[in-house]
């Protein structure tokens, strides 16, 4: 543990700014009293607490959280944005129309884990989304690899890959 004491220190004083003038050094003693260490340690107590809860409310907030998929690239491209990113289990993906519309997203039944109904996670080939910012979302509970493509645009390359850990 530091402790502070008493010091003297020096302070010039100046006379004034003439040619020739003289200095002449005063001294002035400070004195520091000693901070109550009682009241850091609360504090380190409080911060401690502080720190703990944020990380568990990211935790937590953690299987809330959701990732954006672009529909389209901004410069107009057919393209899944990113076309291949990994997610928590039961983590919420949202497909957002952005350009080169209408797409839709479709998993392709051959490339996702065992025991998932295709069906239930795609959307239908009729069922496109037309305008700019439209929404799809899904969650996928089951970890594995997803393969999916925009039914309009398979052809064009728009296709993408999502790993459920």
């Amino acid at each position: 543990m530091a402790t502070m004491t008493s010091a003297a220190v020096s302070v010039p004083s100046f006379t004034g700014l003439k040619a020739g003038a003289s200095t002449r050094v005063a001294a002035v003693k400070v004195s520091v009293a000693p901070a109550p260490m009682a009241g850091i340690r609360a504090s380190f107590k409080e911060v401690g607490i502080a720190v703990a809860a944020t990380a568990a409310s990211a935790l937590l907030a953690s299987n809330a959280l959701a990732v954006d998929i672009l529909l389209g690239s901004d410069d107009g491209g057919l393209a899944f944005v990113p076309n291949n990113f990994s997610v928590a289990a039961g983590e919420k993906i949202t497909f957002k129309n952005n350009a080169g519309f209408p797409h839709n997203i479709v998993f392709d039944e051959d490339e996702i884990p065992a025991g998932v109904d295709a069906s239930k996670i795609s959307m239908s080939d009729e069922d496109l989304l037309n305008a700019p910012g439209e929404t799809y979302s899904v969650t996928l509970s089951e970890k594995g690899t997803y393969s999916f493509y925009c039914s309009p645009h398979q052809g064009a390359g728009m296709v993408g890959k999502v790993t459920v850990n």
